[in-house]
């Protein structure tokens, strides 16, 4: 008798990853896979890992290594999906590769890339705000082309790619109509969603001209915006159209997108937010730190005095708008003197949550190995508890006040 094939998936880190195991599901249901919820169930286990920080990278490890104790080496088919697969296929040093054929050399590994947006997400019961509605995640790009000093994204996920806006669009108005009053963009950097597009429109159409503009499946034609940062023109990009498009969805009540790059984050996006009232108020904006001597090492592309004006610009425009946002405290060369302008930028936004997180080397990236790590574990700790107390633990009731914020907040993206 044929063995029953069951699954069950395991999902770490951010909420991109929680969309992305929502369409691996379905990916292995084509496969005759019948899911259950318990991993002792399962014939086949699927991790879908995250290596954004070490300690999350050893988290998966020490999962896998579980798994084999409890069930036995041969007894179990472990897939492996996700950041790790990304960044052993990118990552330039080969060392992530050599890594996980030496620890984990009997996993299965597969690209997530290989699991297409044909397959359409199994969603699970995400209910918001007990019966009145149900909340979904909306991927609309995947990568990311910044190359931050700390971050492993761009290896991990590869170069940005933005889905069609057709797709996306055609995505909402069908979770509308199933019932879904609330949604989150997401992708590693919204507010560049679209340069891709926009670029590849160019090449198809040289003899065009000099003409920007955007033409829309649909034959009508939009303006790019042209996001303008350090007194030149970055990129085009389409999130401001895309963000306004869905929110006159009828029946989507509220709408939130994350991560944006402060300097990606436009002032046609400050007036779509403004004049859309089911757009979430409650922004995340990593600023990362609050020392220009950091945040240049950590190649982010603002000063410290540039995001805090980008913030007087949102709340200028948008009545009760709430800040979430990114820190890490460690960083290489960051002395006591940075930190204490990160707590100076920390009181005068007025932060209501911020995912913080202990710097630690990650593969490829330009901060390690050019960059030495001297500062000790317990002197991260101590900067950690610091923000921590004067962020998170002082505003515990209002970051939390929706249930699906709250599960947001479980998974940062950056």
């Amino acid at each position: 008798m044929e063995e029953k094939k069951t699954i069950f998936i395991k999902t770490f880190g951010c909420q991109q990853n929680v969309a992305d195991s929502e369409r691996v599901a379905t990916y292995y249901e084509a496969r005759g896979y019948m899911p259950v919820t318990q991993e002792y169930e399962a014939s086949l286990v699927v991790i879908n890992s995250c290596m954004i920080r070490e300690k999350a990278e050893e988290r998966v490890y020490g999962y896998i290594r579980n798994l084999r104790k409890s069930r036995g080496v041969d007894a179990l088919r472990i897939v492996l999906t996700g950041c790790i697969v990304g960044a052993a296929a990118r990552e330039p040093s080969g060392k992530l590769a050599k890594k996980i054929a030496r620890r984990i050399p009997d996993v299965e590994l597969l690209p997530i890339e290989d699991v297409g947006f044909e397959h359409e997400p199994q969603r699970g019961d995400n209910s918001i705000d007990g019966d009145q509605g149900k909340h979904a995640w909306v991927v609309i790009s995947n990568g990311c082309n910044n190359y931050c000093a700390f971050c492993i994204v761009p290896f991990s996920r590869g170069k940005e790619i933005s889905r069609p806006i057709e797709d996306v669009i055609s995505e909402v108005q069908k979770l509308a109509a199933d019932g879904y009053t609330s949604i989150t963009l997401l992708g590693q950097n919204v507010n560049s969603y679209g340069s891709d597009l926009v670029r590849e429109q160019k090449l198809k159409n040289k003899d065009d001209g000099e003409s920007s503009a955007y033409l829309l499946p649909s034959g009508e034609s939009i303006e790019p915006v042209m996001v303008k940062h350090l007194n030149r023109h970055r990129i085009p990009t389409l999130f401001p159209y895309l963000l306004n498009t869905v929110a006159q969805i009828e029946g989507i009540e509220t709408i939130t997108f994350t991560s944006s790059n402060p300097w990606d984050f436009s002032d046609a996006l400050i007036d779509v937010i403004a004049q859309n009232k089911n757009i979430d108020r409650m922004l995340h904006l990593p600023v990362q730190s609050g020392s220009d001597k950091i945040l240049a090492a950590m190649n982010r592309w603002y000063t410290s005095a540039e995001y805090s004006a980008l913030i007087d610009r949102i709340k200028e425009k948008i009545s009760e708008v709430q800040f979430i946002t990114d820190i890490i405290v460690g960083f290489p060369t960051e002395t006591e003197a940075d930190f204490q302008d990160t707590i100076r930028l920390v009181k005068k936004v007025g932060f209501v949550r911020s995912f913080t997180a202990c710097y630690s080397e990650r593969p490829g990236t330009s901060a390690t190995g050019k960059m030495e790590d001297k500062i000790s574990w317990e002197e991260k700790k101590r900067r950690f508890h610091i923000l921590n107390e004067l962020i998170n633990l002082r505003n515990a009731g209002i970051a939390n006040d929706k249930d699906w914020i709250a599960t947001r907040d479980k998974h940062s993206v950056r």
